[in-house]
C-alpha cells in the first residue's frame, strides 16, 4: 500500500464533522494515537527495551497521560522541552543538545535523568557539576558512526562535517570515567534494516567499550507504526544486542508515536488565476508547515491527487506575504469554492513544534477528537497576545 494510501486509511471512517472546526487547526485523534501506543507497548514488552517521546517531533501535552501510559518517558534536546517534560509527562528524562550552557546545566540537572554530551570536552567541562548534582544524572557521549541512511542531507546527523556526534577517529577511550552510556541518532523515517546496516557499523566502531557502559540509545527515526515497518526485524535485533552485550536499550521515535494521528484543516479564501487557478487558505507553509519548504515534500490531502489526475488542478498557496509561500500543486474531483475545508493529513508530528508566527499570521489551535464518543475538544486557540508576546 502506498504512503498516501495509508495515511488516508488512518483517518477514514472517524466521523469528524468539519463543519465543527474552526479553521486553521490541528486536531488529533486519540484512537489512531492509542494504536500506534500499542504497537510501541508491545515491542517494548518482547525486547525489553524502553521507549522514549522525543518531543521534538510533538509536543501537544495535552495528549502527555495517553502517552505516558505506555511510553518510559522523554527524549528533550532544550531547557524548554525539559522542563515541558518534567511538568506533564511522568517517567524518565533524556537529554541531548549539541552544546550546553552553565545556565542550562543549573536548570536541567534537578529535572533530568539522563544527560547526552555531544563532545568530550563539553563532558570534562560540566563533569565536576554534573557529579555534584543532588539529583543523579546518568550521562553519555553520542557517537557518529559515519553511516548515512537518510537521503535528505539536511535530516542526515552523519552527512559530512555533521556537526553531530564524535566520530570513532576522534572517540576518546581514555576519557570515559563517569560515562554509563552511548547515544547514536542516524535515521529518518526508516526501517529495521537501515537500523541494522548502521548497528553493525557501531557494533565494529565503538563495541570495544560495551563492557564499560550500562546503557545505549539507538535514538529515533525508527518508523515503527508504519503499516509495512518490520517489527519481526526490529524485536530479533533488539533482543539479541541485549543478550550479546547486557546493556540497556533506548528508542527515542517521535513521529512513529503520532505517525497518521493528526490533521490540520484549513479553509479556500480565494481562488485566483495566473497562467492557471490558484487557491489561497488560512493556513501556510512558511508559518504553519515549514518543511514544505524546507526539505522539501508535499504534504498529503484527503480527496486530492497529483497534477492533472482528476478533473481540476489549483495550486494551493498560503496566506502569508512570501512569494515562495505555495504548498503544492494539487487535483480535485470537483472544482475547489470559496469556504471550503481542506485536510491536511499526517500533521501531528513537526507541523506543530516547528510552525511560526511570520507576517503576524496566527498558529493553528489544538484539538483532541475522540471518535469513540465523537468528543472534538479544542484545548488552544492563539490569538494576539501570542504573537505580541513573542516580540516583547
Amino acid at each position: 500500500m502506498d504512503r498516501d494510501n495509508i495515511i488516508q486509511d488512518a483517518f477514514s471512517g472517524q466521523g469528524l464533522d468539519l463543519d465543527r472546526i474552526e479553521t486553521p487547526c490541528h486536531v488529533l485523534d486519540r484512537d489512531t494515537l492509542g494504536r500506534n501506543l500499542e504497537i510501541l507497548r508491545q515491542v517494548s514488552e518482547r525486547t525489553g527495551c524502553r521507549i522514549l517521546m522525543a518531543l521534538k517531533a510533538f509536543a501537544m501535552y495535552h495528549a502527555f497521560p495517553d502517552i505516558a501510559r505506555t511510553l518510559a518517558g522523554t527524549a528533550v534536546s532544550s531547557l524548554n522541552e525539559a522542563r515541558l517534560a518534567n511538568e506533564f509527562f511522568e517517567g524518565e528524562t533524556h537529554v541531548f543538545a549539541p552544546a550546553y550552557t552553565p545556565a542550562d546545566m543549573i536548570q536541567l540537572l534537578p529535572i533530568v535523568d539522563h544527560m547526552v554530551f555531544n563532545s568530550f570536552d563539553q563532558w570534562r567541562r560540566f563533569r565536576a557539576t554534573v557529579e555534584g548534582s543532588a539529583h543523579r544524572v546518568q550521562c553519555a557521549i553520542r557517537i557518529n558512526p559515519r553511516h548515512s541512511e537518510v537521503a535528505t542531507a539536511i535530516y542526515d546527523p552523519c552527512a559530512p562535517r555533521s556537526r553531530l556526534g564524535v566520530t570513532p577517529e576522534h572517540f576518546e577511550r581514555t576519557s570515559m570515567d563517569g560515562l554509563t552510556g552511548l547515544h547514536f541518532h542516524t535515521l529518518c523515517e526508516l526501517g529495521a534494516d537501515a537500523l541494522e546496516r548502521t548497528l553493525d557499523t557501531v557494533n565494529c566502531a565503538f563495541g570495544d567499550v560495551y563492557d564499560r557502559l550500562q546503557w545505549i540509545n539507538f535514538g529515533g527515526g525508527h518508523h515503527v507504526t508504519r503499516a509495512d515497518y518490520d517489527r519481526e526485524r526490529l524485536c530479533r535485533l533488539l533482543i539479541a544486542f541485549k543478550r550479546q552485550t547486557g546493556l540497556r536499550v533506548y528508542l527515542e521515535p517521535g513521529e512513529a508515536v503520532v505517525l497518521n494521528a493528526g490533521i490540520l484543516v484549513a479553509s479556500v479564501l480565494d481562488v485566483i488565476d495566473n497562467e492557471g487557478p490558484v487557491a489561497i487558505l488560512d493556513t501556510s507553509a512558511a508559518a504553519h508547515m515549514p518543511d514544505v519548504l524546507e526539505m522539501p515534500y508535499r504534504p498529503s490531502i484527503a480527496g486530492a491527487g497529483l497534477p492533472e489526475e482528476y478533473k481540476y488542478t489549483y495550486r494551493l498557496g498560503g496566506l502569508t506575504c512570501l512569494a515562495g509561500d505555495v504548498i503544492g500543486d494539487y487535483s480535485f474531483p470537483e472544482p475547489l469554492r470559496v469556504g471550503q475545508k481542506i485536510v491536511f493529513l499526517d500533521m501531528a508530528h513537526y507541523s506543530m513544534v516547528k510552525s511560526n508566527m511570520f507576517n503576524g499570521v496566527g498558529a493553528p489551535s489544538l484539538a483532541l477528537f475522540d471518535r469513540k464518543t465523537g468528543e472534538l475538544a479544542v484545548v488552544r486557540v492563539f490569538g494576539y497576545e501570542d504573537y505580541r508576546n513573542r516580540m516583547g
